[in-house]
């Protein structure tokens, strides 16, 4: 019998039969030296002959039938014999014509095991993978080349405009000196290699691992983070721009690879340090020191450039001049540099322990940038930074064109009204405390919300932080005003059930345990300590309160107030803007331009108007760059900020703001003073303009906060003094040759009837010593150093119901009224007497006036009317 196969080297090929036993034929074998022979074996079930195979006549011709003994092949054994020696199943099929016959087909997978790819096509993808990535990586690096230097040194002006187009600044002068390695201390550079790069030294000029681990903390929202090495970054400074896009990224990659290559370390460095941007306009370490230290680079200590090496994650937020507000944060980066420093074997331990956070003195600057200009140049940067329109590093390329929304005769106004009201005042030789005088101001258009002027300080060369944009100080009572707004917008109620008012009464005694809290005690003490017994809260704001205006806070709820102010303008994040009762006296410490906006969305009748200092922003004189659009959202009802306008009004007439009389305009306002009067505000507004005006104490050279107490030559200086005179003087010069205009108010339900005065309260309060009913006071300073009818602890005092004999007592009775508990009684309902000479009334009236006492004015005595909550009255 002959059968036919086809050979293939070494494998188990199953050959055709003559189809008469239902056998298969297999044949193993190699190629010859010589030929296509080989040694072959077929097999009938269990065993079967052997015979020659003929690769030329493609034949096998058959041996004996009976078993013959194996000859060994020549260099060939199956690999499987247990397999070869197997018999097949009856019936496989045979390819068609007695040829190679079809290889079983493996199983079609099913289910869940389609979707996972096999190891041979892993195994391919793989290497695909690898291949077009070393393809690319040698097709990047070959077409890539290390360009020329960027022309930073020679980079474009950006150019500031007034809103009439005039210039009002130009800045794009690169401070740059460039210096050696050698010239640049040991502490300095290894200061700079633990902020940025510690394995500088022993790694390659990329690092994969951080690019991939910042490009996916940036993905998965933990921040933006860079993943570049300082090679990478100098080639960024260097040769190419601050742009961030995925071509830039490439080009980085590659030039600093190649630079590698030709560059050693210490030259990659040096390039670093001189091309950095440190903050103050200083590029490169050496005006880094300069600016900051008035010191070379090579005389740099660890401390001095552990900072400096701060400044390098965030040049402008980290200058703890400018952002004072900002120190801890740049205190904990510096704090992480010196621990690298420790870490890496740079500095010693002993060292680092007890170092101290070294001060960078005041910025000066060039006289380009002296008196506003450099005040409205950084102001600018910031708002074009925080609102994403452009970012630092772009800006700093310059080729813009910045068209602002400040007007030069608002500006110049400005500038004259504070020079008039204080610095002129100032005898900085003969009073110490002079030199700690600064102001700052701005002013909106609540029509638009637009800044129209804003004041930075004496000039920007002498004191390099903006007062205008600082927050830092505490702005005071001039926070009330957002207590009273909330109360009306929210319907608050007080302690016994009643609508909240502004003739609402309060018992505002001095150190008064507020009522309904229940995070602990809260007592505040009124100014000088002086005590109002039961008042409106109408009064209650016109003489500023605290005792007052905390159990306000309380009664509408802290955290609604704190909403209220966020709604109206001030930042969520503003420093000390706690949900507490405390809220309402102003711990937190807004910025000027801050409260501008607020109290602009009052003026607007609750309509707030985001702020904006600029109108139009050109790239190279023709590319427009697009500005957000300016949100116009109803903050507080029309009601509530027209209730409390008119409140603030009285504040104005009545109160501690009489000084803003002078602008000549129908006027809302409220005073505050910060603790330990370092700082005074007024922040007040007509229908047209709103302002704030802040007069601040700081040590020039330590930057701590001072107390004003002794400045210009006064005992104190207060919201209703120099800061309200300041206001009067720029608002009436600001809106010269234009119409007044009155307020148009809408105002709450019951908030213009007056209670009648039948309804007196039955317990108001006294705290001044008493034998028979004499009330005392001493006319003792508010939030502008009047009472106007308060009582002092340990006042002067009345034995029998006699006059007093301080000269300035008002409501004092001479006809024997008696009291039971601390209260003027009267005989005939609500007399009012006049005082002509100390302020003693003849028929026990409520009401008394005086023409030459201390206080002036009129004062409310004994007696006052409405009803009574007993949250609201001292038992």
């Amino acid at each position: 019998m002959v059968t036919h196969a086809t050979h293939f080297p070494g494998k188990c090929v199953p050959m055709g039969g003559n189809g008469t036993h239902g056998a298969r034929v297999f044949v193993w074998g190699r190629r010859s030296a010589q030929g296509r022979t080989g040694t072959y074996r077929t097999a009938w079930d269990h065993a079967g002959p052997y015979g020659t195979y003929d690769a030329k006549q493609e034949s096998v011709h058959e041996m004996s039938d009976q078993p013959q003994p194996q000859q060994p092949a020549q260099g060939w054994a199956p690999r499987e014999p247990e397999a070869a020696a197997a018999p097949e199943a009856p019936g496989t099929p045979e390819a068609p014509g007695g040829g190679k016959p079809k290889k079983p087909k493996r199983p079609k997978r099913t289910g869940w095991r389609r979707a996972i790819p096999t190891w041979r096509m892993t195994l391919a993808g793989v290497v695909t993978l690898v291949a077009l990535l070393i393809g690319a990586f040698y097709l990047g690096y070959s077409m890539v080349k290390i360009p020329p230097a960027n022309a930073l040194a020679t980079k474009q002006s950006n150019v500031y405009l007034y809103a009439d187009g005039s210039q009002l600044a130009r800045d794009g002068e690169v401070n740059r000196e460039s210096v050696g390695l050698a010239q640049v201390s040991s502490d300095a550079q290894h200061a700079v290699l633990a902020a940025e790069d510690r394995d500088f030294y022993s790694e390659s000029a990329v690092d994969p691992k951080a690019m991939v681990r910042a490009a996916w903390n940036t993905a998965t929202g933990k921040g933006t983070q860079s993943g570049s090495t300082i090679t990478q970054q100098y080639v960024k400074n260097y040769y190419l721009g601050q742009e961030q896009t995925v071509t830039r990224k490439v080009k980085e990659f590659f030039i600093s690879i190649k630079l590698d290559r030709t560059e050693s370390k210490s030259e990659i460095l040096e390039g670093y340090l001189n091309t950095s941007y440190f903050g103050r306009n200083a590029y490169g370490i050496q005006a880094a020191a300069q600016a900051y230290y008035g010191k070379d680079a090579t005389e740099l200590d660890a401390g001095r450039g552990a900072y400096l090496a701060a400044l390098l994650n965030a040049p402008s937020e980290y200058d703890v001049v400018a952002h004072p507000e900002n120190k801890a944060a740049a205190v904990a980066r510096w704090n992480y540099v010196l621990d690298g420093m420790v870490k890496k074997g740079w500095l010693t331990e002993s060292a680092r322990t007890g170092m101290k956070f070294p001060m960078p003195k005041e910025a000066t600057a060039s006289t380009s940038m002296s008196g506003q200009r450099g005040y409205i140049v950084g102001a600018i940067k910031d708002y074009l930074t925080t609102n994403k329109i452009i970012d630092a590093d772009t800006l700093e390329a310059g080729g813009y064109r910045i068209t602002t929304t400040l007007q030069k005769s608002k500006q110049d106004a400005f500038v004259k009204a504070v020079n008039d009201k204080v610095m002129s005042k100032l005898d900085k030789k003969s009073r110490k405390v002079d030199n700690y005088v600064r102001a700052g101001g701005a002013s909106v258009d609540p029509k638009t919300g637009r800044i129209v002027a804003i004041y930075g300080g004496i000039d920007y060369v002498k004191q390099y932080t903006n007062g205008a944009t600082r927050g830092d100080f505490q702005v005071g009572s001039t926070f009330k005003p957002f207590v009273l707004t909330s109360a009306i917008q929210n319907g608050s109620q007080t302690q016994d059930g009643q609508t909240i008012t502004p003739n609402t009464y309060y018992d505002g005694t001095n150190k008064r345990p507020v009522e309904g809290w229940s995070g602990g005690s809260y007592a505040p003490e009124n100014e000088d300590g002086v005590s109002y017994g039961d008042i409106t809260l109408r009064t209650a704001t016109d003489k500023s309160v605290n005792s007052v205006y905390a159990q306000l806070a309380v009664d509408v709820g802290p955290d609604k107030v704190k909403q209220t102010a966020i709604a109206l303008g001030i930042p969520s994040d503003t420093p000390d803007l706690t949900a507490t009762p405390s809220i309402a006296l102003g711990p937190s410490t807004a910025s000027v331009l801050d409260m501008a906006e607020a109290y602009a969305t009052l003026a607007n009748h609750g309509q707030r108007h985001t702020y904006t200092m600029i109108s139009k922003i050109t790239k190279d004189g023709t590319d427009e760059i697009k500005l957000p659009d300016q949100k116009t959202t109803r903050a507080v009802s029309r009601e509530a900020a027209d209730t409390t306008t008119s409140v603030l009004q009285s504040v104005v007439d009545n109160g501690t703001a009489t000084a803003a009389q002078a602008a000549d305009r129908p006027a809302a306002g409220k005073t505050g003073t910060a603790e330990e009067d370092t700082a005074a505000w007024f922040a007040g507004y007509t229908p047209d303009l709103a302002t704030v005006v802040s007069v601040m104490g700081q040590d020039p050279t330590t930057a701590a906060h001072k107390s004003l107490y002794g400045a210009m030559g006064l005992a104190r200086i207060n919201g209703g003094g120099a800061p309200a005179e300041i206001w009067a003087q720029y608002t009436k010069s600001a809106l010269k040759g234009t119409e007044a205009s009155d307020f148009d108010l809408e105002l709450q339900d019951g908030a213009e009837t007056v209670a009648p005065p039948s309804l007196q309260p039955s317990q108001p309060a006294t705290t001044g010593d008493q034998d028979n009913g004499g009330t005392t006071t001493t006319g003792g300073q508010g939030d502008q150093g009047q009472t106007q009818g308060g009582t002092t602890d340990g006042g002067t005092t009345t034995t029998d119901g006699g006059t007093t004999t301080t000269g300035g007592t008002t409501g004092t009775t001479t006809t024997g009224g008696t009291t039971t508990d601390g209260g003027t009684t009267t005989t005939d309902g609500g007399t009012t007497g006049t005082t002509t000479d100390g302020g003693t009334t003849t028929t026990g009236g409520t009401t008394g006036t005086t023409t030459d006492g201390t206080t002036g004015g009129t004062t409310t005595g004994g007696t006052t009317a409405g009803p009574q909550s007993t949250a609201r009255k001292k038992e």
